[in-house]
């Protein structure tokens, strides 16, 4: 059982440095916060809750959040607290450029900065796309006050002449086939209707359902938050309970630091392995690990997922979607799983009050072809496979369970791009010299290079390549790829090349060996050559002067450290700022 121990009620609250008392500066805060017609008897010492909104019709995955937000306040209401709206930044994934990533850690600082500065006592975090989640729980682990997370739920299932639509999946898919020459473009015209049919994220196993997983796994959402579709009347229930649960945390000062424990981050791991989750989630909780103080590194990731078989049967990884998840019994299935396997720490407390197993401890798999027996796993060892060598000294990263068997274990000549543009220029190219054998590199794509580290590692293949019926090869970058991407795709190779990372010089022609099962990626080039090149490398990305992107620039940090910014690192705490008044 968890060592936790609640706090004893009623206790003085940050909220009644603003509104406790009857000086002027009371009277003053008190006095506006009332323009909004709230009864005087609100202030008499009740636990104020912010409802950290990322709403926006910009960000489509989350724009449906107004909607949930009301029922967290009814739930707040209920329970005795006031339910104070605010909103954030939402970086979107589907249309802010360069891409999302770039503003997850401005996210983060605007959260952290909003709950350290407002007289609140708890926070419900309303999230949904991609990069909102992490940067909702990195803010919020850095301020530590009691704080639990809602996600947006994702989309109703796609169909398409009677087949599953997976959002982003099949996009990829039907791009490469328009290619081949195996779909006209009136039909991808038409089969784009039938894409986005519902409110709601990514309906694959993305990045924004893997990223409401983990933050079921770490502990910080209840029970079952994960999977319910968005437009389910269940994800109103699951808000409107969420609202009420925060104000017992926040009478029981349980807060993110008492819930994402090395034990939290550890299940968490297991549980991406299991799911077939984004390779987006290593840079995700590497950042919020760092926030909250926990030491955790890519040879956990490695170590935590070789043993760990891919259970859930969900695109990119296999065959379903997100609805079918959730009607199988969803999140808290695959965790029971986990732990009646030995590999799950069940005493890991949760947001709830109770351990992560004696929540999942009673729950039933209701459909064993979504939710996997281990021993029929769509991959016996699955997780996230953490590759090393001269090509990448810090690490890259592979997804096993998204990857094609007979490439796991490859020798090719590398047919290099020098950046995205460079790729687009030339991937269409009938005479680019490039077979199925041969391994694509993408520089310049990483944190500073792209700037941002944009999801382009997952390149389309050669057209006469795909006429060949190939769908496959092998793929090198420091970019990231869509969680709802697939293919035998290296990722995050640190350093980066506009770092100065090997990869800066890889050459056409180099050969290039993958050995996943060795954990093993090598550029084949005599060491005293490859000192060489890296001595007389020279940077081809011009940095930033100004802005928020020479802030990034400046301070990001690798994606072997969760391209965190290196001053955001740890947890400022509660500190209740000055009055100027």
């Amino acid at each position: 059982m968890s060592t936790f121990k609640p706090a004893v009620w009623p206790r003085k609250l940050r909220s009644t440095e603003w509104f406790g008392g009857n000086s002027r500066d009371h009277i003053y805060h008190r006095s506006w916060m009332k323009n909004q017609g709230l009864p005087a008897d609100l202030f008499d010492g009740r636990p104020v809750i912010g409802i950290c909104n990322t709403w926006s019709q910009l960000t489509p995955c989350n724009a449906h959040l107004r909607d949930l937000a009301e029922r967290v306040k009814h739930g707040i209401y209920e329970a005795g607290g006031l339910p104070l709206e605010f909103p954030v930044f939402s970086p979107g994934e589907s249309s802010l450029r360069p891409t999302a990533m770039m503003y997850r850690n401005m996210a983060a600082m605007d959260v952290e900065e909003a709950l350290r500065a407002n007289p609140l006592d708890g926070v419900v975090l309303l999230a949904g796309c991609d990069k909102t989640t992490p940067a909702l729980l990195m803010g919020a682990a850095s301020v530590d006050i009691p704080a639990i997370v809602v996600s947006g739920g994702p989309m109703l299932n796609g169909w398409f002449r009677g087949e599953r639509v997976g959002s982003g999946t099949a996009l990829w898919q039907m791009s490469e086939d328009i290619k081949a020459g195996k779909m006209s473009r009136e039909d991808f015209l038409e089969a784009e209707q039938s894409m986005s049919r519902s409110p709601g994220s990514c309906n694959t196993m993305g990045t924004a359902s893997t990223m409401a997983s983990m933050a079921e796994a770490l502990g910080m959402a209840l029970s079952g938050n994960a999977a319910i579709p968005a437009v389910d009347s269940r994800r109103r229930v699951m808000a409107h309970l969420t609202g009420r649960r925060i104000v017992q945390m926040v009478k029981d000062d349980l807060k993110p630091s008492d819930i994402m424990t090395r034990q939290a981050f550890e299940n968490a791991i297991r549980v991406n392995g299991a799911i077939g989750g984004s390779t987006n989630a290593v840079i995700h909780l590497l950042a919020i690990a760092g926030r909250v103080g926990v030491d955790l590194t890519l040879d956990d990731w490695d170590r935590l997922g070789q043993d760990i078989s891919t259970i859930v049967n969900l695109m990119p990884s296999g065959k379903y979607l997100m609805e079918e998840f959730f009607y199988a019994g969803g999140l808290p299935v695959v965790i029971r799983m986990l732990g009646e396997g030995g590999k799950l720490h069940k005493s890991a407390l949760t947001a709830s009050g109770q351990t992560i197993w004696e929540e999942v401890k009673d729950v039933r798999n209701w459909n064993e072809d979504v939710i996997r027996p281990v021993d029929k796993a769509l991959t016996a060892k699955g997780g996230i496979a953490v590759l090393r060598g001269n090509l990448a000294p810090r690490g890259a990263v592979l997804k096993p369970s998204a990857a094609s068997k007979q490439l796991m274990q490859h020798r090719g000549r590398a047919v290099v791009f020098e950046d995205i543009d460079d790729y687009k220029a030339k991937i269409n190219d009938e005479s680019l010299d490039i077979d199925e054998n041969c391994v694509m590199v993408l520089k310049n794509c990483g944190p500073r290079g792209y700037p941002g580290m944009a999801e382009v590692g997952n390149m389309g293949l050669p057209p006469k390549v795909l006429r060949k019926g190939i769908t496959d090869m092998v793929r090198i970058s420091d970019a990231r790829m869509s969680g709802t991407a697939y293919g035998t795709v290296v990722l995050h190779t640190t350093p980066e090349a506009a770092a100065g990372g090997p990869l800066a010089v890889v050459r056409n022609g180099d050969m290039i060996e993958l050995d996943v099962e060795a954990r093993r990626i090598h550029l084949d080039i005599p060491d005293e050559e490859l000192r060489q090149r890296l001595a007389e490398w020279k940077p081809t990305v011009e940095a930033p002067t100004s802005g928020y992107i020479k802030l990034f620039h400046d301070h990001v940090q690798g994606a072997d450290s969760g391209a965190d910014f290196d001053f955001l690192k740890g947890c400022r705490g509660a500190g209740i700022p000055k009055d100027s008044h």
